[in-house]
């Protein structure tokens, strides 16, 4: 079991170190707030952001969240 443990801290850690690197890569939300009013949705970047880099970046941090949390009450219950 110990085994184990020291496998998840590890993915843990790197978890760790990818969420941050990836929010601080993403563009403030103020970025996007001036094109939203002056017309700029109706691009095609505005259309299609789910596939644009910011896109990507939403769901990558989405998802390394919710591992994070997992990966957190898993560590938290003291089974190892």
């Amino acid at each position: 079991m110990a085994v184990l443990k020291v496998i998840l801290m590890i993915v843990y850690i790197i978890i760790c170190i990818a969420l941050t690197i990836i929010v601080l890569m993403q563009e403030g939300k103020q970025a996007g707030l001036t094109g939203a009013i002056s017309g700029g949705s109706d691009t095609y970047w505005g259309r299609n952001k789910g596939r644009s880099r910011e896109g990507v970046l939403e769901k990558v941090t989405t998802i390394l969240a919710v591992l994070f949390i997992l990966i957190s009450l898993v560590l938290n219950l003291n089974i190892f």
